[in-house]
């Protein structure tokens, strides 16, 4: 997973949730390196049974992402800095919301509760195709 703030640990963690025998992690292009998840990513992961306890934010770097299978974007200027940064990444680069019609996955950061409620619906929902997915390819 690229990005921080909600969607990208949520997005980890939901992912971990529906496929546990994935080895999924996720990091940022500009993370708040060293720091914990936001607190209102905190409180409405929470409202669903979900702990974002012990994330901490990392930068990603080409090796990083050299390292997995599938590197999952929240944005398509994700998925263009991801290239930029490890040109041969191109191919293994997708959208979070790739099956749901390639939705980008906006960062609600400083914006309402409302708008964390809305974009953890869009990662649950994404996180469940993905696992539905990645299980039906490992037959």
């Amino acid at each position: 997973m690229c990005g921080e703030h909600l969607p990208f640990p949520t997005a980890e963690r939901l992912l971990k949730q529906y496929q546990p025998d994935l080895t999924v992690e996720s990091a940022g292009l500009g993370a708040l390196v060293g720091k914990g998840a936001d607190e209102r990513a905190t409180h409405v992961a929470l409202d669903h049974n979900l702990s974002l306890d012990g994330h901490i934010a990392r930068q990603v770097t080409g090796r990083m992402c050299r390292e997995y299978d599938l590197i999952l974007a929240m944005e398509k200027r994700h998925i263009h800095a991801l290239c930029d940064i490890a040109p041969e990444m191109r191919g293994k680069v997708m959208l979070f919301g790739h099956w749901d019609n390639e939705r980008e996955i906006p960062d609600p950061y400083r914006k309402s509760r409302e708008a964390f409620e809305a974009v953890y619906t869009l990662l649950d929902q994404s996180a469940r195709q993905w696992a539905q997915a990645l299980k039906a390819q490992q037959g």
